[in-house]
């Protein structure tokens, strides 16, 4: 499973990120550049620059690390989407599994 979600800045992704690790609800988790963001909220399209990050888990932790994001991150409603991989290197998807079973 791929999770998605941005932060306001570079340190925040990193600290999350490595917190996903930490804890074995992510086996690998990549920062980004940072990205330009425009969205509509409270009434008023915003922009503003923002750090994706690409989630690699299992999707049995899903739950638990959709808590973990919402418990640490600095946004009111963080965005988490959660996509489902139908295929992959057999041997990183082992590897998935085995890093966030342990």
């Amino acid at each position: 499973m791929l999770v998605f979600t941005t932060l306001p800045d570079q340190e925040s992704a990193r600290q999350l990120a490595r917190m996903l690790v930490d804890n074995h609800l992510a086996a690998c988790v990549n920062v980004l550049s940072p990205c330009r963001s425009i969205y509509f909220w409270q009434g008023a399209t915003e922009e503003d620059e923002e750090f994706p990050l690409i989630i690699k888990t299992h999707a049995e932790h899903y739950a638990a690390l959709e808590n973990f994001i919402r418990t640490h991150h600095p946004y009111e409603l963080p965005e988490i989407l959660a996509v489902e991989t139908a295929q992959g290197l057999p041997e990183y998807i082992h590897w998935v599994h085995q890093t966030t079973h342990l």
